[in-house]
């Protein structure tokens, strides 16, 4: 097993001796770079990032980018991983945040503030929010650079509050408010629900709608640089139990588990009157929503909490110093402030830096469109997306039990009793000594 003091070590070297290294450019003098990305939203993401691509290149003729579109964030992990073991790249990855202790464990990535040397680079590292720099910083240096980032914010459909009395301008902002709001909704034919209260996804990513429970009752789910969880703690019980409450309390969301793809979709359709979801989806929800909604920072409880979601981009150890010089320029391109801005508006994405919410374009469509701002403005209460070592297999461990309670087969506590078990034997390797 790999400790993350070594790895670092090995990686800090060889990216010094590529960086030394004579560039490595096709024979017309144009270096080519691709990179995976995935798609986890509904929208045209491919195109819009085929677009970036090919204005970038008009700029900069020296550079050939060829972005491919890899599949969900789980395949493009794979791939990515997989061609790199292989010796055929691709020289950088946008993959979930939270892989980034597993990428370095793994000797799969260099720190992007060994390339990032200049001043200008260096000001431009800092320029991101804290919140989301946080999955990417490990042992104080800079594995991943935000791009696709969010936090999971609540929508509802404005004329299904009016009809059941409520006041349509306002979301829940608490626990008991969103059980009672939510249980108004529901309509029936028979014994059949048509519309149902609250959708939650419990697939795909079961543990970050979860964590945002958990952080809502005043816990974390980890801690100690990755290598300790915190499954079974009382505030991870409370945050479960809640979830459960709306299943069989409340009554207001189906049993059982709801698909991520389904929520915006029967959020839509009017099937659902609220749901949690992906600020990702907000664009998608604007431009395909048939009737006003509202869209609120997630309810508090002890506390208001979020955690922060999506993908960064990493640099893959394949890449040679000239490749890596034109990720970097592509990377400071793609997140400058006009940029950042111009993506946040066209997916519904977080701004990952706040500076692009400064730009005339951004003011112009918050001023328009004020619901764009609520996951930016959820930030100081969010916390940082689970992330361990061995992540996939911690974080699957976690959400096996919760959906195992969320179909009914176990209890909170004993469910996350056991996750918190096999963590915690997944997680011995990397104890400190």
């Amino acid at each position: 097993m790999r400790q993350i003091a070594t790895t670092r070590r090995t990686l800090l070297g060889s990216a010094a001796a590529t960086l030394a290294a004579p560039a490595v450019v096709s024979a017309q003098g144009v270096t080519e770079i691709e990179f995976y990305f995935p798609v986890a939203v509904g929208g045209p993401i491919t195109k819009i990032i085929d677009g970036y691509c090919a204005d970038f290149m008009k700029e900069n003729a020296d550079i050939k980018v060829k972005p491919v579109y890899a599949g969900s964030y789980v395949d493009t992990l794979t791939k990515a991983v997989t061609a790199t073991k292989a010796g055929q790249g691709p020289q950088m990855s946008l993959v979930l945040a939270v892989d980034a202790y597993s990428l370095v464990d793994d000797e799969m990535i260099v720190p992007f503030d060994t390339i990032a040397t200049s001043d200008a680079d260096k000001a431009w590292l800092k320029a991101f929010y804290p919140a989301f720099l946080a999955n990417g910083t490990i042992d104080g240096h800079v594995w991943g650079i935000p791009f696709q980032r969010s936090t999971i914010v609540a929508y509802w459909n404005k004329e299904i509050f009016k009809e059941i009395g409520l006041d349509p301008e306002k979301g829940p902002s608490t626990w008991e408010e969103t059980g009672e709001w939510t249980a108004k909704a529901i309509k029936r034919e028979g014994d059949r629900v048509t519309r149902w209260g609250i959708e939650i996804p419990g697939d795909g990513f079961t543990y970050w709608l979860y964590q945002g429970m958990v952080a809502q009752a005043g816990g974390e789910l980890a801690g100690d640089n990755g290598r300790k969880t915190f499954f079974n703690s009382d505030a991870a019980v409370e945050g479960l139990q809640f979830w459960v409450d709306l299943m069989n309390k409340y009554k207001s969301h189906p049993t059982g588990i709801s698909a991520w793809g389904t929520g915006p979709r029967d959020f839509l359709e009017g099937k659902t009157a609220m749901i949690w979801h992906t600020t990702g989806n907000l664009t998608n929800i604007k431009n395909n929503a048939k009737f006003p909604f509202g869209v609120a920072m997630l309810p508090a409880h002890k506390r208001r909490g979020s955690p922060t979601g999506g993908g960064n981009f990493h640099l893959f150890k394949g890449a040679n110093a000239a490749q890596r010089a034109a990720c970097l320029r592509l990377l400071r391109w793609l997140t400058s402030p006009e940029k950042a801005a111009d993506w946040s508006m066209a997916t519904g994405y977080v701004a990952p830096r706040p500076d692009a919410w400064e730009t005339p374009a951004m003011k112009a469509y918050v001023a328009g469109f004020p619901q764009a701002a609520v996951a930016r403005d959820q930030l100081p209460f969010a916390v940082a997306e689970l992330s361990t070592h061995d992540n996939q297999r911690v974080a699957q461990a976690l959400t096996d039990e919760l959906q195992a309670v969320l179909t009914g087969t176990k209890q909170p506590k004993a469910a996350l009793d056991a996750a918190q078990e096999k963590a915690t034997r997944l997680l011995r390797p990397f104890q400190k000594a």
